[in-house]
């Protein structure tokens, strides 16, 4: 099994994820504690996914629980550059339209 790995900084009043390697029914749990830590401090989540090497079900369940609670609250998610796979995976569930995403930090 491959290892999640997710760095976490904050910049301002954003919350950055770096999120690498696979997100699915082994690792998600990993990606929802960080999700949940983030919401709590920052106004606006950054999920970066340039090095995501799978996306399952479970790890788009953590993203729209976080997506949904964001806005329930008044806040933001944002993926930052999906990789291929990423994005193909939020396409094929008809979930890619519901996330805002930026290909830069600056372009937020």
């Amino acid at each position: 099994m491959t290892q999640l790995d997710i760095v976490e900084r904050e910049d301002g009043d954003r919350y950055i994820l770096q999120v690498a390697g696979p997100v699915n029914s082994y690792t998600y749990t990993d990606l929802q504690e960080k999700m949940t830590k983030a919401m709590a401090i920052a106004s606006t989540v950054v999920v970066d996914l340039e090095k995501v090497t799978n996306l399952s079900s479970a790890g788009i369940g953590v993203l729209m629980a976080a997506l949904d609670d964001a806005e329930a609250e008044g806040k933001k998610v944002v993926l930052l550059k999906p990789s291929e796979i990423a994005r193909l995976a939020l396409e094929s569930t008809g979930f890619a339209e519901r996330f805002p995403v930026a290909e830069s930090l600056h372009s937020l």
